[in-house]
């Protein structure tokens, strides 16, 4: 169930009566009666069940062993313990994509510290992960002792202090009487505001009674955000007369239409309007491509082919929900004028150089801008007139190394709505941008903040939230050696994703940025690493391919093993990269070396 769905569901009575005895995730019986009502652990993991968690990626440590106990008693509850909790964070990231909201379990600083990266990436994208630690024993609050697991200052904020900048609420828990107030607000604040929240929980606190927690949570009520009446209709009358007037104007999809739960009313708008519909590089997925005036990604000068020509050549150009960086815009290269944009985030509308409304919300805004459009078709028709078809790659001689662009063609074949893309950081982001993505298959990469590594714990949690999809991930070697691990908890899942690890022997994308001998990392036997970490336990199945038969034969094969992890290792080439990499290389290198500017 999504969250927003999930947070206004009743959940059902009854939590004060016994329970029989069930298997807990570990192995051993976990009695599920009084010991578990009325307790602080109990309430947070009925609060998680409601918003739409039914599976948590945690890491064990002293200070939270109580609490996952709690955690694993709650039947609707999964415990899904991973290798690290950099791992755990990125599950939690990728959950969150398929889920709406997503959570993770470490302990107090070693393992806030190690999951603070992945919090911070999925701040980045607009995620409402919520992050949970277990904290020292509650009577150590100031008496100036020193813990273990600190940085051996008796003061215990360092790990809150970290965290006020990646979250958008920070609370620690160490009492009992506010407990349940401090849990409520993290949760629902996550949800309202669409980013990761911290909560820090004493080790002595899960299992104690207490009156606040001896009824079962009564369900969330978040309002709905509505925007200001008077500010929308000044902003769709002033949007209608811009566009209004324009000769061929384009629809521009970005990243923030998630969290904005803005996508259908893009749709309605792009089907009033007529216009030509382009998304940014972070937003491929968010549109649909089989929209008939979908013309491809917008990303500068390594657009979609006949793309960038005709969005930079408009009148007009309405972004809704972008992000614009330094990757983005290839360098700040985009040739877009702001007096041209029309520029729609998921709170304001600005148009040209002005005016701007605030408390105009983006859904509310495209549905009423789509009844007051006029529609104008000129900028898809000179779409049509100029496109030219995709090349077809060059025949092969017999034998011949495999090559990547090779390699996407084969992908392309395998993908359907039940299927989900996730690109890794590299040279897929650009590959994976040339896919076309068929009604209802899933896209997913970490453009804002870019992690290398994010997409192996990605995968995990995406694949374990969307079980009805089979996950396609495409990572780079460089990428895969980070946060390698945790192949071992998606075989002990029993997850079926198809995992093409692309071995060119290095860090490409930053060959094409900066080379030097700091790209090149030791090779492993990649596909005998994870036959290690699979060791006969569980379902998995690994192949090394060389040659384009070879992938033919090992596709075919993952196709048959519905039900295993797959595992593909596809040799090739060092310097085999999208030419949209080569491109797009030149110009980030160019915006990096800018020297300093007079003083």
């Amino acid at each position: 169930m999504e969250a927003e769905d999930a947070i206004q569901a009743a959940i059902p009575n009854g939590t004060q009566q016994a329970a029989p005895e069930t298997p807990c995730h570990n192995g051993f019986q976990l009695p599920l009666g009084p010991k578990t009502s009325g307790t602080l652990g109990r309430h947070l993991a009925r609060r998680l069940v409601q918003v739409g968690v039914r599976d948590v990626f945690s890491v064990p440590g002293d200070f939270n062993l109580t609490l996952l106990d709690h955690l694993i008693a709650e039947p609707e509850l999964n415990l899904v313990g991973c290798c690290n909790e950099l791992n755990a964070g990125y599950a939690a990231d990728g959950y969150a994509r398929a889920k709406g909201v997503g959570a993770c379990v470490v302990t107090f600083t070693v393992g806030g510290l190690s999951v603070i990266n992945a919090i911070a990436g999925a701040y980045s994208e607009n995620l409402p992960v919520i992050c949970i630690a277990g904290g020292p024993n509650s009577n150590d609050y100031g008496t100036n002792r020193i813990l273990h697991h600190t940085i051996g200052l008796p003061d215990f904020s360092q790990e809150l202090r970290c965290f006020q900048t990646v979250t958008c609420l920070q609370t620690v828990v160490n009492n009992l009487d506010d407990a349940h107030e401090q849990i409520d607000t993290a949760i629902s604040t996550a949800l309202k505001e669409s980013k990761p929240v911290y909560i820090s929980i004493s080790c002595n606190l899960p299992g104690i009674p207490h009156p606040n927690f001896r009824r079962e949570p009564v369900p969330f009520f978040l309002a709905p955000k509505q925007s200001n009446p008077e500010g929308l209709q000044a902003a769709v009358d002033a949007a209608a007369e811009f566009l209004n007037k324009a000769v061929k104007p384009v629809m521009v999809g970005g990243p923030k239409l998630r969290v904005a739960k803005a996508q259908d009313a893009f749709v309605e708008l792009a089907d009033a309007s007529g216009y030509a519909v382009a998304v940014m590089p972070s937003s491929k997925g968010l549109v649909p491509e089989n929209h008939p005036h979908f013309i491809g990604t917008f990303w500068g000068a390594v657009s979609t082919n006949f793309c960038s020509e005709i969005v930079e050549s408009a009148d007009a150009y309405i972004f809704a929900g972008p992000i614009f960086n330094d990757y983005s815009s290839v360098g700040y290269s985009l040739l877009l004028k702001k007096e041209k944009a029309l520029i729609v985030q998921p709170n304001r509308v600005t148009i040209g150089n002005g005016p701007s409304y605030g408390w105009v919300f983006m859904a509310d805004f495209l549905s009423e801008l789509a009844k007051r459009v006029n529609k104008n078709t000129t900028a898809i028709e000179n779409h049509r007139r100029i496109y030219v078809p995709a090349g077809i790659p060059l025949k092969r001689a017999e034998k011949e190394p495999l090559r990547v662009n090779i390699l996407f063609k084969h992908i392309q074949q395998i993908l359907s709505g039940d299927t989900a893309v996730i690109a890794e950081t590299g040279d897929s982001w650009f590959n994976c941008q040339k896919l076309k993505l068929p009604e209802g298959c899933g896209y997913e990469f970490q453009m804002q903040y870019g992690s290398i590594g994010w997409s192996v714990g990605a995968t995990l949690g995406y694949a374990q939230a969307a079980k009805d999809k089979r996950v396609i991930a495409c990572i780079g070697d460089g990428s895969f050696q980070v946060t390698a691990q945790d192949i071992s908890t998606m075989i002990r899942c029993g997850q079926r994703s198809i995992i093409f690890l692309i071995n060119n022997g290095g860090y490409t994308i930053e060959v094409e940025i900066h080379d030097g001998p700091y790209n090149v990392i030791k090779n492993w036997n990649y596909s005998g690493l994870v036959d290690a970490i699979h060791n006969g336990e569980g379902k998995c199945w690994t192949t090394k391919v060389r040659t384009e038969d070879e992938l033919t034969d090992a596709i075919a094969t993952a196709l048959q093993k519905n039900d295993s992890l797959c595992f593909i290792e596809v040799i090739v080439h060092r310097d085999d990269t999208s030419k949209e990499l080569l491109e797009w290389g030149s110009r980030v290198a160019a915006a990096n070396s800018r020297p300093p500017n007079p003083q």
